[in-house]
């Protein structure tokens, strides 16, 4: 049976839900502000038979606000209210994980829940985050990021058993080339195979496993993303390690694994700024 094509007003909600709560509320104020006002403006009767048309549509544009100021609200603020829960429930995913010495919180989620904790980690690391309708537990690219004016690309593999292999690396570096993203992300609740890993390391494709994640999101309140020093206690700030990503040491920012291509070493790999070429802070790989 095929998949129920969304209604107009479904439609609305549905990207309602995708802006912050207030944008949602302004969105249903000014709305019915908007239409009510041209719901109650009073048409001027015809005189002769050339003013009957625009009669007739102003009429039918009085008519359409009239509904309108009724509909266009209740699908803003119901979006906002789905926008509100949904934040809620990211804080609350994000909150657990950090707060939880179970290495198998992640394998506990559904991969819906995944998505939204990997969206709100990198939400904490100044990310604007565009959650991109995914394809379900199998699907291709689940999150859009954009920082600084480079835009990123990220696909969520909530896998209990399953290795990430070297062919979800490969569709993501295809997306990456067609969309012309600066970098990409491969997260994933597991482990990923050596070959992924050597395929990551040559494409700028960041990846991040289990163990890798809950120290990400550990760290996420003692980074200081204001200031761009963030605290050494955390795992993923220790420059040179290379099983934890390290922050950048000029900007604090996230780093991606690179491959040197010229100069005295090339052919060895790094840590390399996100924000690059705006930051070109690196890190050895020892």
């Amino acid at each position: 049976m095929g998949r129920r094509r969304k209604s107009e007003f479904e439609d609305l909600i549905e990207i309602a839900a995708k802006l912050p709560w207030w944008a949602g509320i302004g969105l249903g104020v000014v709305s019915y502000l908007g239409l009510h006002t041209v719901a109650g403006t009073r048409g001027v009767a015809p005189t002769a038979l050339q003013e009957f048309g625009g009669a007739v549509g102003g009429q039918l544009i009085r008519s359409l606000a009239g509904f309108g100021q009724y509909i266009l609200p209740v699908a803003f603020l119901t979006g906002a209210i789905v926008s509100a829960a949904n934040a809620w429930r990211r804080q609350r995913l994000h909150e657990g994980v950090a707060g939880s010495a179970d290495p198998r919180s992640l394998e506990q989620m559904t991969w819906r829940e995944f998505e939204m904790l990997v969206g709100e980690a990198f939400r904490r690391r100044g990310y604007a985050v565009e959650e991109t309708g995914g394809h379900g537990a199998d699907g291709g690219v689940d999150l859009a990021l954009s920082k600084a004016g480079q835009r990123f690309l990220v696909q969520c593999k909530q896998w209990k058993a399953s290795k990430v292999g070297v062919k979800i690396l490969r569709e993501l570096y295809g997306v990456m080339a067609a969309e012309r993203a600066a970098g990409g992300f491969v997260v994933t609740s597991g482990v990923s195979t050596r070959e992924a890993e050597d395929f990551a390391a040559g494409q700028n494709i960041d990846l991040i496993d289990g163990p890798r994640l809950r120290a990400m999101i550990a760290g996420a309140g003692e980074a200081r993303l204001d200031t761009g020093r963030p605290t050494t206690s955390s795992p993923a700030a220790r420059p040179g390690s290379s099983d934890a990503t390290p922050a950048c040491p000029r900007c604090g920012e996230v780093m991606v694994r690179r491959i040197a291509k010229q100069g005295r070493n090339a052919g060895k790999p790094f840590w390399g700024c996100t924000t690059f070429p705006r930051c070109r802070g690196t890190v050895p790989i020892e």
